[in-house]
């Protein structure tokens, strides 16, 4: 898709293997998994090269629910990805150069002091660079 990411990783589930569910991405899907895939390049060019892991990606809908996540998620949509980057330092440290910097996302959400979920907006939409925090006691503000 681009130098640094594949739709293999995109796709990748061991749930939807464990629950034997097909994720192949719709053809609307794999266009908006274009716009993810060139969008972490950007996120990986401001955090120096570093590798991402992408820990979930594109999900079906059957995925996405066996996940217990909402139907309009822009996972589903190929427009989303849950992540780190330990090369470049903690998911916080991630998460604060990100926000402050100039990558046109859509939403940016510190998930469970755990990974980050970055969502892109679809074409010809505006970013509307939402940050926030989802922990155990729900949604909250995001100090960066």
């Amino acid at each position: 898709m681009t130098p640094h990411f594949t739709l293999a990783e995109f796709t990748a589930s061991n749930t939807a293997i464990r629950l034997d569910i097909d994720n192949t991405p719709t053809e609307e899907a794999l266009k908006n998994l274009q716009i993810l895939a060139k969008g972490l390049e950007n996120v990986r060019t401001k955090l120096d090269g570093n590798a991402i892991r992408i820990s979930s990606g594109y999900r079906c809908i059957e995925l996405n629910r066996s996940v217990r996540s909402k139907d309009g998620s822009y996972h589903v949509k190929g427009l989303a990805a849950d992540f780190t980057c330990p090369g470049y330092g903690t998911v916080n440290d991630v998460m604060r150069t990100i926000a402050n910097s100039g990558i046109e996302f859509d939403q940016l959400i510190y998930e469970f002091n755990s990974w980050i979920h970055i969502g892109f907006p679809e074409e010809g939409k505006k970013a509307r660079r939402q940050i926030f925090a989802i922990t155990k006691n729900g949604v909250e503000a995001y100090d960066y």
